[in-house]
């Protein structure tokens, strides 16, 4: 028996096999013909057209802020992954898969993963929670009477949560994440400095000098085109140039962890705040981003090894574990 788990995330598809280990990690997007269905690549041969396609070219995401917002091309680029790790139709047949679903995720996008699933061929499919495979990621114990407070941050949708292994206690799926850095820093680069960026650019800001300390003062180049004459320019930019791009978005991760916890019964919540936050998810490397949460919050902040491999690590972990499976699994 294959068995397979899959989180199908917004920036990034990843797919962890029994056995082998995280065996994909690559961006969940495809590039076809304008105006049509032809696919020209998929993942990161596609990642790397962004912003340099002429119009005859499209980039497609078929997962956006965690919901599958285009099927078909969904579809055909998991196909494309499973293949890609040597599973093909007749091999997908026989496969036992989890998918990683955000928080509280609704029978309509359930019905979405499934047809996708369907398509790819895979056989027995179940769906869990991704702060719960969080929090086996991170080789947290769990059981009904210890509960966790995790905050996942992926590249379109955040997932906060406490729980115990007893269910969620509060919890709830935004659809805010990395990418909506990326865009204001787009907006701010524009405004500060006359100079039209990329996606990948801005993306690159963000990991490279994006910092939430406000007196951080890493700078690097940064190439564009000038907004006015339209020639090819380059600025550098510091870490304080593009500070409140960072700040409103973990102001707003902030806001949003405040609320649960005040929802928290009130043995649960000094349960939560004696053993602090477990951050995951590609935005938990974000320069400060533990620190910020740590004084907004007053809780501990503890960031995963691997942050943005957690789920798909606490994937595989329920995979491997009928008992554990059982226990998390959405009733489907």
């Amino acid at each position: 028996m294959i068995k397979l788990a899959i989180d199908l995330g917004s920036s990034v598809t990843k797919i962890f096999r029994i056995g082998s280990g995280i065996v994909l990690a690559e961006p969940s997007c495809v590039a076809v013909a304008s105006g049509t269905n032809n696919v020209k690549a998929i993942g990161e041969e596609a990642k790397r057209l962004i912003g340099k396609t002429a119009e005859y070219t499209t980039i497609v995401s078929p997962v956006f802020e965690a919901d599958i917002v285009n099927e078909k091309m969904a579809a055909v680029m998991l196909a494309y992954f499973l293949k890609k790790v040597g599973i093909g139709p007749s091999q997908a047949k026989r496969a036992e898969v989890i998918f990683a679903v955000p928080c509280g995720a609704q029978e309509e996008l359930l019905d979405k993963y499934y047809r996708v699933a369907e398509e790819c061929r895979l056989g027995n499919v179940r769906f869990a929670e991704s702060p719960f495979l969080s929090a086996f990621g991170q080789n947290l114990i769990l059981n009904e009477t210890n509960p966790v407070f995790v905050i996942d941050i992926g590249g379109g949708s955040t997932d906060i949560a406490a729980f115990s292994l007893d269910g969620i206690i509060a919890g709830i799926s935004l659809n805010i994440g990395g990418g909506n850095i990326d865009s204001h820093i787009i907006d701010k680069i524009a405004e500060s400095f006359n100079l039209k960026i990329g996606l990948l650019t801005s993306e690159k800001i963000k990991t490279t000098i994006g910092s939430l300390y406000s007196n951080d003062n890493e700078s690097m180049v940064v190439n564009g085109r000038d907004i006015t004459t339209g020639r090819p320019r380059s600025v550098a930019v510091s870490s304080s140039d593009v500070y409140e791009c960072m700040k409103v978005f973990a102001d707003k991760i902030a806001e949003y962890a405040g609320l649960v916890l005040s929802k928290l019964p009130a043995e649960v919540s000094a349960s939560v705040w004696h053993s602090g936050i477990y951050l995951s998810g590609g935005m938990g490397k974000l320069i400060g981003f533990d620190d910020y949460l740590y004084r907004k919050l007053q809780m501990d902040v503890n960031v995963a090894d691997e942050p943005q491999m957690a789920v798909i690590l606490g994937a595989g972990a329920a995979i491997g574990n009928d008992d554990l499976l059982e226990t998390i699994r959405i009733d489907y």
